[in-house]
């Protein structure tokens, strides 16, 4: 592949948000996940910013039966605006949940087979061209942030990208971890890609991390590809077969990384976004004390 096709900038990405969240029931009965707020902006918000700080602006949602709020969320919301307007509040609130007519586009999963499958589902407008994919459940706090950092390295080796981060031995277990190659700063060359392995058969303590970049290639291999871990389609898998045949490197990821799938997770990232803020910091930080008595 010639380094010119490698370099096709990236202007898409794709977001998995079909998952039922489950682990959140109540709470997600009639709401997704996603719009769960972190202090005051959901989930997903924190995605998208990270993905238009990169540079990309096409946004593509793969998404359930009753996600349709998510797209609400970054629609215009007339009635709200209005209202607001005519009592005199400032609506830049609201800037960052506004995308341009035709930035935002949704595909249904209508089984939920993996997260192979659901990157698949997103072929058709991905088209021929590098993309990006957001696991929301995945808070990424950086400055600048996880997928602005990949792109800068994209624009140097191209291929595919992965976010990684460095974690105890004993935790990958739970994970995505990569084989390493040659290290130079912050990207790792990468050899192999192994699901959820044992901690005494993993090649090494660094996860991956709930952002790539990955060329539109991937999709063929997604096409025809058998379910492995856990009976599902797996993201994992078909990014390994790819691994020797284009350019393959791992980021690691100068920032913080919060597990929003787990509701200590959860509870960790909004406690912790909010011990920063100017408008609430003192506040939440006398509070906590004070719970802890």
């Amino acid at each position: 592949m010639t380094s010119s096709v490698q370099r096709k900038p990236v202007r898409k990405a794709v977001f998995p948000v079909a998952g039922l969240g489950t682990r959140f029931l109540p709470a997600t009965k009639a709401i997704p996940k996603e719009l769960l707020p972190v202090v005051d902006r959901p989930l997903i918000q924190y995605a998208v910013d990270e993905a238009r700080e990169a540079g990309i602006e096409e946004l593509i949602f793969v998404t359930g039966r009753g996600k349709t709020a998510i797209v609400e969320h970054f629609d215009t919301a007339f009635e709200l605006e209005a209202t607001m307007g005519g009592r005199g509040k400032s609506l830049d609130v609201l800037d960052a949940t506004r995308v341009k007519p035709g930035n935002l586009v949704t595909v249904r999963q209508q089984v939920p087979l993996g997260l192979g499958h659901a990157i698949w589902c997103a072929r058709a407008i991905v088209g021929d061209e590098p993309f990006a994919i957001f696991l929301p459940d995945e808070l990424m706090i950086g400055e600048p942030g996880c997928m602005k950092q990949m792109v800068d390295a994209y624009n140097d080796v191209g291929g595919n990208l992965i976010s990684v981060l460095e974690v105890p031995r004993n935790e990958v277990s739970s994970y995505g971890v990569i084989a390493p190659g040659e290290q130079s700063g912050a990207l790792t060359e990468v050899t192999g890609l192994v699901e959820k392995p044992a901690v005494e058969d993993a090649p090494s303590n660094l996860i991956v991390s709930g952002r790539y970049i990955l060329q539109p290639e991937v999709m063929r291999t997604l096409e025809t590809q058998e379910a492995g871990a856990g009976g599902e389609i797996q993201l994992t898998d078909a990014m390994a077969k790819m691994i020797g045949t284009q350019p393959f490197h791992a980021v690691t990821f100068a920032g913080r990384r919060f597990d929003c799938g787990s509701k200590l997770g959860f509870v960790e990232a909004t406690l912790a976004l909010a011990l920063e803020r100017e408008d609430m910091g003192e506040d939440v930080r006398a509070m906590v004390t004070r719970l802890l008595g």
